[in-house]
Order: structure tokens, then C-alpha cells, then sequence
């Protein structure tokens, strides 16, 4: 099964940074519709993101989301192990009893390896604060922006 805790975990995020950043309100309906996501599980991921201070939440009519720090000392890996918290990438198979070389030793090579692999993707996680994912998108949308204005003024010229 697919796990889109992160994914859109970060999109709360950086929904809620970019809001911030022009000045506008940001609610957990607001989030779930600029999202296409369930409103209730926009604010499950809600939870863990508010009870680790990346974002706080204020109830009531005129309740809104803010960023619980700035945006630059926050870590996509902070983000990542607010909503998954300990489940590993991959579940090793359980132990079983030894029957040949392959059935003794797989289950601990398998685990070692994907520890390997979980630190390093926690590593590069850690490398990137929303404040560095927020300028990278922002850049990508002035890009598109342009190219989609060249490919019109090239096709108005020709």
C-alpha cells in the first residue's frame, strides 16, 4: 500500500509557509481543497505536525495555521518523521527458523541494508529546510511561467 503521509504533509507545510510568506490565512479546509485531499486527513496529519511544533493551530471562527518556527529551521526530515514517526521504508520478513543458508541469514542482510538505506534517506532529508523547498518551487513556477511566455511570444512570431 502507498503511503502519502509525506507527500502531503509536505504540501500542508509548504502550504501554510507560503501562505504565510504573502500574508494570507491558512485553515485545514483551505489546505484539503488547494490539496484535492480529505479535509479529515489533512488534519490527522494535522496531529503529529502541531505536536512537534512545525505548525500551530488556532481554533475557532477565525482560527488559522502557522508555521511553529521559521521556515528555514525546519527540515523536510523534521516533516518526515513527524507523520511517520518509526515505521521503517521496507518490513523485513520475520525471523524463521534456519534451514539453509539463504532462510539463516537473509532476514538480518535484508535489515542492514535498509538501514543503510533509511539513514541515508533521513540524511538527504535533513539537507533541505522548507525555506530551501519553498524558494526551489517558487523558482520552478517563475521558470514555467517564463517558458510558457517565450512559447507564446515564439508562436505569435512565427
Amino acid at each position: 500500500m502507498i503511503d502519502y503521509r509525506f507527500p502531503t504533509a509536505l504540501q500542508i507545510v509548504l502550504g501554510v509557509a507560503s501562505a504565510e510568506q504573502a500574508g494570507k490565512r491558512s485553515t485545514s479546509t483551505m489546505l484539503a481543497q488547494s490539496l484535492d485531499a480529505n479535509p479529515s486527513f489533512v488534519r490527522k496529519l494535522m496531529v503529529p505536525l502541531t505536536r512537534d511544533g512545525i505548525i500551530t493551530s488556532t481554533l475557532g471562527r477565525n482560527g488559522s495555521i502557522h508555521l511553529g518556527r521559521p521556515a528555514g529551521e525546519i527540515t523536510l526530515r523534521d516533516i518526515y518523521q513527524s507523520v511517520i514517526e518509526d515505521k521503517p521504508l521496507w518490513a523485513a520478513r520475520p525471523e524463521t527458523e534456519g534451514r539453509c543458508l539463504v532462510s539463516a541469514n537473509a532476514c538480518w542482510y535484508f535489515k542492514s541494508i535498509v538501514c543503510e538505506a533509511e539513514e541515508a534517506s533521513l540524511r538527504v532529508l535533513g539537507q533541505h529546510t522548507l525555506a530551501d523547498a519553498l524558494r526551489e518551487i517558487e523558482r520552478k513556477d517563475c521558470r514555467a511561467a517564463y517558458d510558457a511566455c517565450q512559447s507564446s511570444s515564439d508562436t505569435e512570431s512565427a
